[in-house]
């Protein structure tokens, strides 16, 4: 299996679980600052010019929730759960997706991509607006961890790898995570999984 990537968020949650789930990947860089990601050979892999790709034989995933499940299925099925626990997994990443990471990828392309390429100033209005949504949605997850280890059953599984990438940033965007003790927490479990400090090393 060959997993296209660039050390970005949504990249490094799929290169953090190839890694945590020991997948045989081969990880392919691609610059993204010279704008490899829209060439014709990378766009007939994903025609949306996104990353990450996972290609397999035949198979070629995009999207970094759909590579968790793929390689979950070529790994570790409990990584994806398919029974009782299946609906909560599927709620949790929703629900990232529509909020959680939304708000925090906001934050992240305004203070950290645009930086590091160039891509000018940050929209001020958009970071605040971002930074107070991603404070409401971090006491609703912090709450559902109270007592818990993990954010669906009783190991990790993709929800946790979901809602936990862009925590790596949070000291460079600003993510207001310091009041929720919780997510500290979980975080830390989070951080001692392999894999996770260092996902683009990946052999």
């Amino acid at each position: 299996m060959i997993l296209y990537f660039h050390d970005l968020l949504y990249p490094r949650k799929a290169c953090a679980a190839a890694a945590y789930l020991e997948a045989p990947v081969t990880l392919e860089w691609v610059d993204v600052g010279h704008d490899r990601h829209k060439s014709p050979e990378f766009l007939a892999l994903n025609p949306n010019g996104l990353l990450p790709v996972l290609v397999d034989g035949e198979h070629v995933i995009w999207e970094s929730n759909a590579i968790l499940c793929y390689l979950a299925g070529r790994t570790r099925p409990d990584f994806w759960p398919t029974d009782s626990r299946h609906v909560e997994l599927i709620r949790w990443l929703s629900w990232d997706a529509a909020a959680f990471s939304n708000y925090a990828g906001a934050l992240y392309f305004e203070l950290y991509v645009r930086r590091r390429f160039d891509l000018g100033l940050p929209d001020e209005g958009a970071v605040a607006e971002a930074r107070q949504r991603f404070d409401g949605c971090a006491a609703v997850l912090d709450a559902h961890l109270s007592g818990r280890d993990w954010v669906v059953g009783e190991a990790p599984t993709a929800a946790d790898f979901a809602l936990g990438a862009s925590l790596p940033y949070a000291e460079a965007i600003g993510l207001p995570i310091a009041d929720h003790a919780e997510i500290g927490k979980w975080y830390e479990r989070l951080s001692g999984l392999r894999g996770w400090r260092d996902p683009f090393a990946v052999p």
